[in-house]
């Protein structure tokens, strides 16, 4: 007696049974041919597929893992349908049967993976809502944030939203994605919102460039929302950095505006804030001369700037830059007085040098060059600068002022009336050494030469000389204080010690 059944005749149906139930994942052909271990296999292979594929999240099964699976099955229907050939089946008896119930089960691994694909979409749709919430969370953390310690955060979530609407435009989270962008806007545009409007800029600039990375069907009227915004904030932080002074600044945000937006009504106010800015340094020169007549120095220098840089069809720049340059020049003359009623007699000298050389023909230049001189004189006596000088000259006391110096000596006076003038050196004379000007015998131009002289009027009245040679500085011999009174006739001597400088 033979140990194993005698091989059943060869079955096309039967294999083809086989192979569909083998192709359930349940191993059910090589249960029907009793094959225990094999049928145990497929029950492992399938096993090891719902564990990695449940529950179904947006990752889905890995393709290795799917492309594994897919080949024990058709390894198990080939191997199925090789043995069913020749092998009988348990049951049902009928091989037509056993196909038909093959075709039938194979519902089941079908409507799994409908199922599973749903599941799979469920779960992608609703990862996509949440990361489009964290994306959400994340720039409204940043609401209260300087925007340049935000500005990585604003971008990482630019590139979520960007991701949604280009790859994912049919998602729940793509319908979601106006209400998250018009947040998004407002978010990093919330300096404006606050009105500071110099912190505004970087951010509404960068606004602009959103449409470069999202269509602009999901960005609709999000695309030109921030121009106007900018442009606001261009001119107010212009005019704000304007009106401190912040040349450097406000030429740039005013050159940007007129050339990002040169239609829009922010750049045609340009032009008038500037002028309206230089006509109120005029006003203020009458109070502040100094700090007046500098703002106007740089805003003839911000305008030519800006005109260069962002054009001046109508000339108006160009008119606010000269009347700004006119008025520095003007106020220059009030500043120097300002300088010297403050004792700042250094400046003010240099002030009004300026002032007569850059205005040979202006109305206040005679007084300028007697407040020049006092400066001068006053920075050697202090006393002289007590009181500004009139442009008042002439006298009725003599006083003849002799050079008894080998130098040109200029002599600076300043009292009732100011004045300067020069005496040659005398070709006879020399410089007294230290020694000699301290001997009580020291009596200089009264050697009986002819020393280069020349006499002046003046009122009564102190009168204080300075005697500068141009070879050296003024030092504090070089300087006499002169008490002048009614019937006398007085005399200045200048005279140079040798090493330290002129003496009087």
């Amino acid at each position: 007696m033979p140990t194993t059944p005698p091989p059943a005749p060869p079955d096309a149906w039967r294999a083809v049974a086989v192979a569909l139930l083998n192709l359930t994942g349940l191993g059910l052909g090589y249960a029907l041919l009793r094959r225990r271990l094999l049928t145990a296999a497929c029950w492992v292979a399938t096993g090891v597929l719902l564990l990695v594929a449940l529950p179904a999240d947006a990752d889905g099964v890995p393709g290795a893992v799917l492309a594994g699976y897919l080949l024990v099955l058709v390894l198990a229907a080939a191997h199925g349908a090789h043995l069913g050939y020749r092998t009988h089946l348990a049951r049902p008896g009928r091989t037509p049967l056993a196909a038909l119930l093959g075709l039938v089960l194979l519902a089941v691994p079908a409507g799994g993976t409908l199922w599973y694909r749903s599941a799979h979409d469920e779960a992608v749709q609703q990862a996509l809502v949440d990361r489009l919430a964290r994306a959400d969370r994340l720039v409204a953390a940043d609401r209260t944030k300087p925007y340049n310690g935000a500005r990585s955060d604003f971008r990482q979530a630019l590139t979520v939203y960007r991701d949604i609407a280009v790859r994912h435009s049919g998602s729940r989270a793509a319908h979601k994605l106006p209400d998250s962008l018009h947040a998004y806007y407002t978010t990093v545009a919330a300096p404006y919102a606050d009105q500071e409007y110099c912190d505004a800029i970087a951010p509404l600039t960068y606004l602009r460039t959103v449409p470069d990375h999202l269509p602009k069907s999901t960005l609709g009227s999000l695309a030109d929302w921030p121009d106007d915004r900018l442009a606001t904030s261009l001119y107010e932080c212009g005019t704000q950095q304007i009106a401190v002074g912040d040349t450097t600044n406000w030429v740039s945000h005013f050159g940007d505006l007129m050339k990002t937006f040169p239609r829009s009504p922010q750049a045609a106010k340009v032009t008038p804030a500037v002028d309206a800015e230089v006509r109120s340094e005029e006003k203020a020169i009458a109070s502040q001369a100094c700090v007046a007549v500098e703002k106007l120095n740089r805003l003839n220098t911000g305008i030519g700037e800006l005109s260069a840089a962002a054009g001046d069809a109508d000339g108006g720049l160009a008119r606010a830059a000269a009347r700004a340059k006119r008025s520095g020049d003007d106020g220059a003359y009030s500043c120097g007085i300002e300088e010297y009623r403050n004792g700042d007699f250094r400046s003010a000298q240099k002030t009004m040098t300026d002032f007569v050389a850059g205005h040979p023909h202006h109305r206040n230049r005679e007084r300028a060059r007697k407040i020049e001189i006092a400066a001068e004189v006053a920075q050697t006596i202090p006393a002289a600068g007590k009181k500004l000088p009139t442009t008042a000259s002439g006298g009725s006391i003599t006083v003849t002022v002799k050079n008894d110096s080998p130098d040109d000596v200029t002599v600076l006076y300043t009292g009732p009336v100011t004045g300067s003038f020069t005496l040659k050196g005398c070709g006879s004379c020399s410089s007294y050494s230290m020694y000699e000007t301290v001997l009580s015998t020291f009596k200089p131009c009264g050697g009986g030469k002819d020393y280069p002289q020349r006499t002046i009027q003046l009122p009564p009245g102190t009168t204080y000389f300075v005697h500068k040679p141009d070879s050296g500085e003024v030092t504090t011999a070089g300087s006499d204080t002169a008490k002048l009174r009614p019937g006398y006739i007085y005399t200045e001597c200048a005279y140079t010690t040798r090493g330290i400088g002129s003496g009087a």
